[in-house]
């Protein structure tokens, strides 16, 4: 998000991408669904108060910083992290859930589904003093290319941040975060430990990417694998870099994501939420995200085609 003291150019840019979001509403829009839901019955508790303010760094050239690493993650509900070894070497088990993630990310590729995404800003007494909301129907054409179609776009009242370009990629990408074997080789994975969170036992990793490439964006913070399916169930850290230099402060929050066995063997991905402070220079903003994948439906099936056979006509 990106401070709405910024530069009048940046400011014009992100009230843009608000307008040109809710010019792709259909003519007849959804109902306003109300106010911001209230999160599900999760696995565990919704991620614990930000870590204190820190300080930033950033490279001469680009104006990017990675942030630090998430705090370790404890909530009251969860059982502690204990330091069992896994069942098979963890390189094994770090190649074979990136498998997993891979053949989910195909398989989610044929599944429509809605996103619902807000963004509040709170004052001192933590209440709404600007919103924003987008609701979109995702599909998919055959070759995998995503299509989005917007149906819900009602005008922002957000004054003190503007949603930047970077943000709204973040939420299609970085939030229902998927770590294939192709993005692998971006990123350390370190083991933590084992980890029973409600009936699932989980493997614990700790992920950050080696190298900040330009314009491309990152998940850094901890995931949990379910050891059964290999698949990650949740993850909790935040969008990386920040974005700082003389002429913008665009800063991202801290958020977790949920998700669930929607499909034998799969994991998808059905909410995310984020209640965090955003550090500018100006002060801090306190922010409440939430984001909302529903009505999965599989509307594509894979048919294997064999050798051809005449068949004679038998009397």
């Amino acid at each position: 998000m990106v401070t709405n003291q910024v530069c009048n150019r940046l400011a014009v840019r992100g009230t843009l991408i608000l307008l040109a979001a809710a010019a792709m509403a259909v003519a007849s829009p959804a109902q306003d669904p109300g106010p911001l839901p209230n999160p599900p019955n999760p696995r565990t508790q919704a991620p614990p108060p930000p870590p204190p303010r820190q300080s930033r760094s950033q490279t001469q050239d680009q104006g990017y910083h990675t942030a630090p690493p998430p705090q370790a993650i404890h909530s009251p509900g969860d059982s502690p992290i204990t330091n069992e070894p896994p069942s098979l070497p963890v390189d094994q088990i770090i190649k074979r859930f990136a498998e997993r993630e891979s053949e989910f990310k195909i398989e989610r590729g044929n599944y429509t589904y809605t996103q619902s995404f807000s963004i509040q800003t709170l004052d001192d007494d933590n209440r709404p003093d600007g919103e924003y909301r987008m609701t979109s129907e995702i599909v998919f054409t055959p070759d995998g290319k995503r299509y989005e179609k917007v149906t819900y776009a009602p005008v922002s009242t957000l004054e003190r941040i503007l949603l930047s370009e970077q943000d709204l990629d973040d939420v299609r990408n970085v939030q229902p975060f998927v770590l294939t074997t192709e993005d692998l080789p971006k990123y350390n994975v370190t083991y933590v430990g084992r980890q029973q969170v409600d009936e699932l036992s989980c493997y614990v990793f700790d992920v950050a990417p080696k190298v900040i490439e330009k314009k491309q964006r990152y998940f850094q913070g901890r995931v949990w694998v379910d050891s059964k399916d290999l698949q990650i169930v949740m993850s909790d850290g935040k969008a990386v870099p920040d974005i700082i230099n003389k002429n913008n402060e665009n800063v991202f929050p801290r958020f977790r994501t949920y998700r669930q066995n929607i499909e034998q063997g799969f994991w998808f991905p059905v909410y995310t939420r984020a209640d965090d402070f955003l550090h500018f220079s100006s002060g801090d903003v306190h922010i409440r995200m939430t984001i909302r994948y529903s009505n999965y439906k599989r509307y594509g099936s894979t048919v294997k085609m064999g050798k051809a056979t005449e068949i004679k006509d038998q009397k």
